[in-house]
């Protein structure tokens, strides 16, 4: 593929070995990724037992949502490898990590000390939490932030099916990255599928809008798996409010949310294991009238295109000013569902 642009020409680079096209990711990953983030190469730093026999391509830390920071285990591949000889083996390393809470602890340990004796990344990190402790922060984002980051040249052709297949492992835990390089001369151009900023938030080849056919293979219990009993409960409460004003409202579960809507979505909840995170379609302005006492967060233009309007995410991580909740409910189907 060659793309043309300001009068040259741009032709793919194709890389015939995975460590230069990691080196090139990791040597603009801020270009690539945004400022707010933090890249931890950990190749020469760590023993391979530290997840479980294998070791990453990288750590990332994603500070794009201040109130909610995510964790990725990075894994850099070339699509010219065998998927199911080399990919697959690979990633399913770091499932087998996640669900092992004396490697997280061990790891947590290792990317502490990995800091403490970096002055970069002490300073970075310090940018980004302030008088938080470090240690703390790692301790909890590795708990509560489980992702794995595939980076990949093109497209696997297997990995729609193996997600679907998949859906407790690949389907929740791995997030997709297609990066190309273009070269004319030396200019340089990346193309970056999809934007990164939305990687939360998609729904691959679904209109956030659009109804799933019956026999679709998420549910409720795919999103309450391995979560806090109390975010259970706070889900619950959820339901029961809307399901109380307005019994024709359906809970819509969709890989990486799921959306209370009628005739339109009008609110979509992403379960994480200690909170749930409630992203509502009103302008962030008036949530922060209705919202008090739980942190709202404001979400990029790129993720309220994704949603098709305004809107903002609160962070229900308890229900002791419920009051709120339910008057946010309450203006959603208000603002959006008209009597019948």
């Amino acid at each position: 593929m060659t793309i043309i642009g300001d009068g040259k020409r741009f032709t793919e680079t194709k890389f015939s070995l995975e460590s230069e096209f990691e080196e090139d990711i990791v040597s603009v990953s801020n270009t690539l990724f945004g400022d707010n983030i933090v890249f931890i190469n950990p190749k020469k730093k760590l023993e391979s037992k530290s997840l479980g026999g294998t070791i990453p391509d990288g750590f990332f830390f994603d500070f794009n949502d201040p109130t909610d920071p995510q964790f990725y285990i990075v894994e850099v591949e070339l699509v010219t490898h065998n998927f199911f000889g080399h990919v697959f083996p690979q990633v399913t390393k770091f499932f087998a990590f996640y669900k092992n809470i004396k490697l997280q602890k061990s790891l947590v340990d290792k990317l502490f000390t990995i800091i403490d004796q970096d002055k970069d990344l002490r300073v970075a990190f310090k940018r980004f939490l302030g008088k938080r402790e470090i240690y703390k922060f790692l301790s909890d984002v590795i708990e509560t932030s489980q992702n794995i980051l595939l980076i990949a040249d093109g497209t696997f052709k297997e990995l729609q099916e193996i997600t679907d297949t998949y859906t407790d492992t690949w389907g929740k835990l791995v997030k997709y990255l297609e990066i190309r390089k273009y070269v004319s001369e030396k200019n340089v151009i990346y193309t970056i599928t999809p934007d990164f900023d939305t990687i939360q938030y998609i729904e691959p080849s679904i209109d956030v809008d659009e109804v799933p056919e019956e026999g679709f293979s998420y549910s409720e219990d795919f999103h309450l798996e391995d979560i806090a009993e109390s975010t259970r409960k706070i889900y619950q409460r959820i339901k029961e409010i809307a399901l109380e004003k307005n019994g024709q409202l359906v809970f819509n579960p969709q890989k990486y949310y799921i959306s209370i809507r009628k005739d339109k979505n009008i609110a979509f909840l992403q379960i994480r294991k200690k909170k749930v995170r409630f992203i509502a379609m009103l302008p962030e302005e008036q949530i922060r009238t209705i919202v008090k006492h739980y942190s709202v967060a404001t979400l990029s233009q790129g993720v309220q295109n994704f949603y098709n309007g305004p809107c903002a995410a609160i962070d229900f991580i308890d229900l002791s000013h419920e009051a709120e909740l339910i008057n946010l409910i309450n203006t959603l189907i208000e603002t959006h569902i008209s009597d019948e």
